[in-house]
């Protein structure tokens, strides 16, 4: 495993990093869930990530569980808020950045997070507030640095640009060969000023693995088959890009790689990522994504597989 420094702070993330996003707490049995964690860390991953949102508190309290009698310095634990956890709680005012870090703290069982990251952008509470809670929140011990997730370029450079408060370490966008949009305004800024991109579904929500036919209904062990975990891929499960991903296939066996692997690499070819998340319910999968890192590939392969699904992305109906 590949480490690579997180934006401008003294966290040293493994390229590949351990998300819980549908899974643990909700769509995977527990056993499993414990299983994928135990060999992420056999493979050198030291970098959890979570949200307060993720089954409401369940896989924050599985993790919690999960990690007791682990060194807390053997690992870097990063969570996130804004999305309803009730009727009444949501956000990112300066009240919720204080509850909702301590309720995670409580169900992680810990005295503090690594990275403290805000799920998404809040237009109804002022940025100012928020960003004065979060820097009283590294101020307090609770998390060491902060960081966002899918926060527009105009947003992040206003608090770039806001004196007196904590600056922010990571981005966490989506970000893969399917979905590149980060590429225009995001990676550029974040770049510039000492903040790392943390990627969240770099295979496309398991499309770039190849495992779906297009021509077959998904396998029923897959997320797109799960009850739970499917509703999110409508956009990416479209023939055309599907059989686009089949024709990947050859390219990455020309680069020594499995497809997953190969998808992981092309992300992490940019140096502006820090570490891609990966979602898993099998240990064999944690494994497989974790070889990914350190893959040298020739750009030329990158290139090809580029153009064979922008291709197919812009034949997708409007």
């Amino acid at each position: 495993m590949q480490y690579r420094k997180l934006g401008n702070s003294d966290l040293e993330v493994s390229e590949i990093a351990l998300g819980s996003w549908l899974t643990y707490g909700v769509g995977v049995e527990a056993d499993q869930a414990r299983a994928c964690l135990d060999e992420a860390f056999d493979q050198g991953i030291n970098f959890i990530d979570t949200a307060n949102v993720y089954g409401r508190g369940a896989a924050e309290r599985f993790l919690g569980q999960a990690l007791q009698g682990r060194p807390r310095d053997s690992y870097i634990l990063a969570i996130k808020l804004f999305f309803p956890m009730s009727e009444t709680d949501r956000g990112l005012s300066a009240g919720q950045v204080e509850k909702q870090l301590d309720a995670s703290l409580e169900r992680l069982r810990t005295d503090h997070v690594d990275l403290y990251q805000c799920h998404r952008y809040d237009a109804d509470t002022p940025l100012e507030e928020t960003m004065h809670a979060l820097t009283r929140a590294i101020d307090s011990g609770k998390t060491r640095y902060i960081g966002f997730s899918e926060w527009p370029a105009d947003k992040i450079k206003a608090a770039i640009d806001m004196a007196g408060v904590a600056r922010f370490v990571s981005s966490q966008p989506q970000y893969s060969l399917v979905w590149r949009a980060p590429e225009d305004d995001v990676i550029p800024l974040c770049a510039a000023n000492g903040i790392s991109q943390i990627v969240w579904s770099p295979l496309g929500q398991g499309v770039l693995s190849g495992k779906y036919d297009p021509d077959r209904p998904p396998p029923r062990d897959s997320r797109a088959a799960s009850q739970e975990m499917g509703g999110f891929m409508d956009r990416l499960m479209q023939p055309d890009l599907l059989r686009a991903v089949q024709e990947l296939k050859p390219i990455a066996d020309d680069a020594g790689l499995t497809l997953p692997q190969f998808a992981l690499a092309w992300v992490l070819r940019e140096p502006n990522v820090a570490a891609a998340i990966i979602g898993a319910s099998r240990p064999e999968q944690v494994r497989e994504n974790a070889a990914a890192s350190g893959a040298i590939v020739d750009t030329r392969l990158f290139e090809r597989a580029e153009a064979i699904i922008d291709r197919a992305l812009a034949t997708e109906p409007a």
